[in-house]
């Protein structure tokens, strides 16, 4: 199985072009300078299908040959999984969509595309791609299997790599996230609808379906011709059913997140403040900030300049007996510059801002650098949640 960009939430987004190149896996290649990363589970699954496809090669071919051949219809299969994403990425590309890079993993691979098409026609010709090319192999082997003699070891390549080829060309048209043909169908009801949002959850709900039904297919199968059914199918079905099905699941909540995401106003959720020196018991900077209905409080230095954020969570964990006996300054953490954020910030340049300076509170400053008031990690957490 192939398909382009996994649905997720966008961590990477707002982070520097410029990143130190990682991947869940081993580089193999940089074909047109995207790199290729293989999954280390993938010599696992590789090594069985070797041995799964060698058995069935026992009554033509003997000896360590039919092992051989088998291996090497493993590697073009994988092969031609590669050519199926780099269609997707080079398409992405013409329309200049950033490509991060190709994953090959035991189920097929995926082409990571940094940003969505922007329009329903993008979308729709980078997701055929994929497909398209595959069918476009499956044609070549059909056309090769009329040169290459059929009992020899090329003509039995040439006619399970067309087999192959059209089998994951016609099972990514599937409509149904996360297939291919579950982007086309969304970029087709975006187009008609005009709201991507309904268009995505329609087409993972679509993938849903399609998962249960490829689940059941095995058992109604057996039913009918009352047998169990080949176990090796049923499993192998399960897990294709799994994977769509978690890959429409990952869509839907990357939509929701999308969603909420208006939601998130650094502005409309931050805490009203009062400003106190370093050496002013607790207790007392508890007192003046319930005293102008406040809930935070910021530690200012002898110019009045904001030094430091009075940490909730130590507070509460302080006794009240021993709150007169202590400063505020101890139980305040230093303002580093990346505390400091714009009122204005929301939505998913928020989230990237606390996400590069991980901390329990921020002071939030207008454009005049007028201190506006705290924002809580924990007060955005509720929010998001509730939206």
């Amino acid at each position: 199985m192939a398909s382009t960009t996994p649905e997720k939430p966008p961590e990477t987004a707002g982070k520097p072009p410029q990143r130190r190149e990682s991947g869940p896996g081993i580089i193999i290649a940089r074909p047109f300078g995207i790199p290729v990363f293989i999954s280390p589970y993938w010599f696992v699954i590789a090594g069985v299908f070797v041995f799964i496809y060698a058995n069935q090669l026992a009554a033509t071919l003997h000896g360590a040959t039919r092992f051989i051949v088998a291996a090497a219809f493993v590697v073009l299969l994988y092969v031609s999984v590669l050519f199926h994403e780099l269609s997707h990425s080079l398409v992405a590309r013409s329309y200049h969509l950033p490509v991060r890079r190709i994953l090959l993993y035991p189920l097929g691979g995926f082409s990571e595309i940094e940003k969505e098409p922007p329009t329903p026609g993008k979308e729709f010709m980078v997701s055929a791609a994929g497909p398209a090319l595959s069918l476009v192999l499956a044609a070549a082997g059909y056309g090769l299997m009329h040169v290459v003699p059929a009992d020899t070891i090329g003509g039995t390549l040439c006619s399970q790599l067309r087999w192959a080829n059209l089998v994951v060309g016609i099972f990514n048209l599937l409509p149904g996230l996360p297939l291919d043909g579950g982007r086309m169908l969304r970029a087709v009801i975006w187009k008609l609808s005009g709201r991507q949002s309904m268009a995505t959850i329609a087409a993972a709900w679509s993938g849903r379906v399609l998962a249960v039904g490829l689940f059941v297919i095995p058992f109604v199968t057996g039913a009918v011709r009352g047998t169990g059914g080949d176990i090796t199918t049923v499993v192998w079905l399960a897990v294709i059913a799994a994977f769509m099905w978690t890959g429409a699941g990952q869509a839907i909540k990357a939509t929701r997140f999308r969603e909420r995401l208006p939601g998130l106003q650094a502005r409309r959720l931050a805490r009203k403040a009062v400003s106190v020196a370093a050496d002013t018991p607790l207790a007392e900077a508890i007192r003046r900030a319930d005293e102008s209905h406040a809930r935070a409080v910021v530690i200012v230095d002898h110019e009045d300049k904001p030094i430091a954020i009075l940490n909730e969570t130590a507070v509460m964990s302080t006794p009240e007996q021993r709150r007169p006996w202590l400063d505020a300054g101890a139980l305040a953490r230093t303002i580093e510059p990346d505390m400091v954020l714009p009122a204005d910030l929301s939505g998913l340049a928020l989230l990237d801002a606390i996400r590069r300076a991980p901390a329990s509170e921020y002071l939030l400053v207008e454009p005049s650098g007028q201190v506006y008031g705290v924002l809580a990690t924990r007060d955005v957490d509720h929010a998001f949640a509730g939206v």
